[in-house]
């Protein structure tokens, strides 16, 4: 693919690094990358870093990765940007309310997840007003990643964030858990973790791979009377882990509307 002849990456934490790891892995020249962050040390050689954004310039792609709360900090010195498209990856926060902090010719949300970093990520992507080149450019650069989901409505961007934005939390945690009760069950520690592990990789990587649904595939593993069943009926009884998991993903949601709100001011 062609990545961006120029790009501005505001904020380099946890999901802009691992963006950026993502593309430098795909094959983007770092010389094209400025990161603008003071409080980032270490960046692979050949990436520009400095702390306010370079003056009398502007990107072809500015893409926006600081915490929400921080909009208003950084919104000022970007303002005289008007870059060609503004790519935001901020959790809650509207596209009206970025267009009103930091002009530009085009902007598209997306949310991303970590997995983006090894290329196996999902990213969502919105535009409600940008061009056609716009949205194309941000599919591109978001399509090295992993999958690319295009929202149609930008009131579903709190769900798709709780889902697959946050996911990879839930899913560490489910790990974590799981092989908790592997070593409840008197397992060593370590073992347990990399049975737990190797297991939901496993199951994922066939379930990605499978023409059915990961419900049916459930019930396909589990023989009447099996072991398997035995414990399939601890999570369905009551409908106890969707319960969980629906509570769970609407507290992360409701979240990105309390930033929404804050953001909007």
């Amino acid at each position: 693919m062609t990545f961006p002849a120029s790009l501005w990456l505001v904020g380099c934490g946890n999901m802009g690094g691992a963006m950026l790891r993502g593309w430098l892995g795909a094959g983007m020249d770092p010389a094209v990358v400025t990161v603008i962050d003071p409080g980032v040390s270490a960046l692979a050689p050949g990436v520009r870093c400095v702390p306010t954004p370079p003056a009398d310039t502007a990107p072809e792609v500015l893409v926006l990765a600081v915490k929400p709360q921080l909009l208003d900090v950084v919104a000022p010195d970007l303002a005289r940007v008007r870059p060609a498209m503004l790519l935001s990856i901020l959790a809650g926060v509207e596209e009206e309310t970025l267009a009103a902090r930091i002009p530009a010719a085009s902007i598209v949300r997306a949310m991303p997840n970590l997995p983006v970093a090894i290329g196996k990520g999902v990213t969502a992507l919105h535009a409600a007003t940008a061009t056609d080149a716009a949205c194309a450019t941000a599919e591109a650069l978001v399509a090295p990643l992993g999958k690319v989901e295009w929202i149609a409505d930008e009131q579903m961007f709190d769900a798709v964030t709780a889902l697959s934005g946050c996911g990879p939390g839930f899913v560490f945690r489910f790990i974590d858990a799981l092989a908790a009760a592997g070593a409840k069950l008197g397992l060593p520690d370590d073992q347990a973790a990399r049975l737990a592990l190797a297991t939901v990789e496993g199951a994922a990587a066939m379930a990605s791979g499978a023409s059915e649904s990961p419900g049916v595939l459930a019930d396909r593993v589990a023989s009447p009377g099996g072991s398997t069943r035995e414990g399939l009926n601890v999570l369905d009884r009551d409908a106890a882990l969707n319960g969980l998991l629906a509570a769970t993903l609407a507290a992360s949601r409701d979240r990105n509307a309390t930033l929404a709100a804050a953001a909007r001011g």
